[in-house]
């Protein structure tokens, strides 16, 4: 009598089922799978909310989690000026005289422009979002009355995990006071905002729906994010796409970039927050990139 013999791997059952598993996966829990494969490539904090406008498709990775915003905050102080200009406190072509003390460090260009220069309220909401200019952020929020009012309308919005925290001046004046840049973010007692990857999502999609004041204010708003400089990040890989966007930075520990992926087709917003990062900047935006990429790929490609 012939005997027939088995190896048997202890493992391949659970191979199998592996295996299963990928085979029933549907394709937004792909994406959202290999999104989560992209941020397991680098050591950081993420927080992650996409969703499509046209088809109602979420996903949701630590994404109510409040985080520090860093620029992305100047998203809901722009959405705060837009309402005061619908309300006639101000006009976009109001003049604004620069002195030397408003002058802020870090990122923008109106640092090295001459005392006395006189910039337009269009100008500093421009230069705010397209350069993340700190100058303009806090002459902006002298315009609109502090921070107080920005948080008022992120509370009426409903975004109850959006607040903004002070001036830009506050900021980098607690971190020149810090031990080390690295300390000040480990220690996280200043953020230069506060929001959530979903929060900041639901503010995206009103300005794209035209519920950010109204539909005028939100296709202005839309035109500057369409101008961004900085597009190292969601944008980096993708070319089907416009993306008005915003980022935030503290490199390598922090960068943020949240916009909307625009095509005749969809319409996608797409949030991603990191923090906790201490390898190179470099790699971080990358990872970010290639999270812009694999949207891209999956709306480009679905019905």
């Amino acid at each position: 009598m012939l005997r027939r013999s088995f190896l048997y791997f202890p493992a391949l059952p659970a191979l199998l089922r592996a295996q299963d598993s990928r085979r029933t996966l549907t394709p937004l829990q792909a994406l959202q799978s290999n999104i989560e494969r992209i941020t397991r490539s680098v050591n950081a904090k993420w927080g992650i909310y996409i969703k499509c406008l046209e088809t109602q498709e979420q996903i949701a990775i630590d994404a109510d989690q409040q985080m520090d915003t860093m620029s992305v905050i100047k998203i809901p102080l722009m959405v705060e000026a837009f309402r005061q200009i619908e309300a006639g406190n101000f006009k976009l072509s109001d003049r604004i005289t620069l002195r030397n003390e408003d002058k802020r460090p870090g990122t923008g260009v109106i640092r090295s422009l001459d005392e006395g220069v006189q910039l337009t309220v269009n100008d500093l909401l421009t230069l705010m979002i397209i350069v993340s200019d700190n100058t303009a952020t806090d002459l902006v929020y002298r315009q609109v009355g502090g921070i107080e009012p920005v948080n008022a309308l992120m509370k009426d919005y409903g975004l109850n995990q959006t607040r903004a925290t002070g001036e830009a001046k506050i900021w980098f004046d607690a971190l020149h006071a810090a031990p080390s840049a690295a300390e000040f973010h480990r220690e996280g007692r200043h953020p230069f905002g506060l929001s959530s990857p979903r929060d900041i999502g639901k503010l995206l999609e009103r300005i794209k729906t035209g519920q950010a004041v109204n539909q005028r204010a939100s296709d202005q708003m839309l035109a500057m994010m369409r101008g961004q400089v900085y597009r190292t990040r969601l944008p980096k890989y993708v070319t089907n796409f416009n993306i008005p966007h915003k980022t935030g930075d503290f490199l390598p520990y922090i960068g943020n970039d949240v916009g909307i992926f625009e095509s005749e087709r969809h319409n996608i917003v797409v949030s991603v927050f990191t923090a906790n990062h201490f390898g190179e900047g470099a790699e971080l935006e990358d990872a970010i990139g290639r999270i812009g990429r694999q949207v891209a790929e999956y709306y480009t490609y679905r019905g």
